[in-house]
């Protein structure tokens, strides 16, 4: 198909919207409107896995809390494990919070019209190509997701645990978000470690506040926890700085793709997606968050909502 000298190529083989065509236009906003909203996808199985994340979260921290510091006859030894703990906490929610919350690299929707084609100033005889499903031109590196129904520029993959693509813009958070799930992980496991040698050598007296029994199955429980999220995570961390270096999305690596874009490789990949050089920033989630006017405002007839 031919159009203002440029070739169009549509992937599955449907037709440009022509310009008599209508589509849904509070569904299609500029990048810069997109970048002001909070960015939430209306997905069962991803709200169900993000709360849950939240509450294992916070039993571990109920855990270690009540059970094994506050009871314990160490002052220093409670406080210091206390706030590390709690910290490394609220650093990892604080991450899958940005995680979940940012836009990870949506291409607009129903933008492959005529008249934004002819913005474009393409070369002559240059091949774009448009995504069928979310009508829109899907650049270099952009992949469709069903779950968001959206093409996500540079997109890693779909995760139900933090209910949102692991893209372009948001796949800092989610390597934050592992990094500092692993470690509370790890701690908690060591904590669990020194409580069960404290309570088998004081013959469980004075070990908690709980009985014996529940103190067990509570921590127990917490090891489990602990063992499974730290696996998951650690792999889930390591496979991300492994692609950030390499400047392979996984579905790249999946498909075998034959780069055709100049990669980045290990610091400039690394400076790609935490910004700057290396410093503290690259660890703080907090990074580049500002505090606006949430204005919650629903998309008819998308899974995403936009503030």
């Amino acid at each position: 198909m031919q159009s203002s000298g440029h070739r169009f190529r549509d992937v599955e083989h449907h037709p440009l919207l022509a310009d008599n065509e209508s589509y849904d236009s509070s569904s299609s906003s500029s990048e810069a409107d997109m970048a002001e909203r909070v960015w939430f996808i209306r997905d069962g199985c991803g709200m169900v896995c993000a709360i849950m994340t939240w509450l294992l979260v916070v039993y571990a921290d109920f855990v270690v809390t009540f059970v094994m510091l506050l009871p314990s006859k160490d002052f220093w030894y409670s406080v210091i494990n206390g706030v590390l703990f709690n910290c490394l906490a609220v650093l990892a929610l604080s991450s899958h919070l940005r995680t979940m919350l940012t836009d990870p690299g949506a291409v607009p929707k129903g933008n492959a019209t005529k008249e934004y084609m002819d913005n474009l100033q393409l070369k002559p005889g240059e091949v774009i190509y448009k995504c069928p499903k979310c009508c829109s031109i899907k650049p270099e590196r952009a992949h469709h997701c069903s779950i968001c129904k959206r093409c996500i520029r540079k997109m890693d993959h779909h995760c139900p645990w933090v209910n949102n693509c692991v893209g372009e813009k948001n796949q800092r958070f989610f390597v934050l978000f592992t990094m500092y799930i692993a470690l509370i992980s790890a701690h908690a496991l060591v904590l669990c470690g020194f409580q069960f040698f404290s309570c088998v050598r004081g013959q469980w007296t004075e070990c908690s506040d709980f009985s014996p029994p529940v103190t067990v199955i509570l921590m127990i429980f917490l090891c489990l926890e602990g063992f499974l999220f730290l696996t998951f995570t650690a792999v889930m961390f390591g496979t991300q700085i492994h692609s950030i270096c390499n400047d392979e999305t996984e579905i790249e690596r999946l498909k075998s793709e034959k780069p055709t874009w100049e990669r980045r490789l290990r610091w400039e990949g690394m400076k790609s997606v935490f910004g700057g050089q290396p410093s503290l920033l690259w660890i703080n989630p907090f990074a580049g968050f500002r505090i606006r006017r949430l204005l919650l405002r629903g998309k008819k007839g998308g899974p995403e909502f936009s503030v």
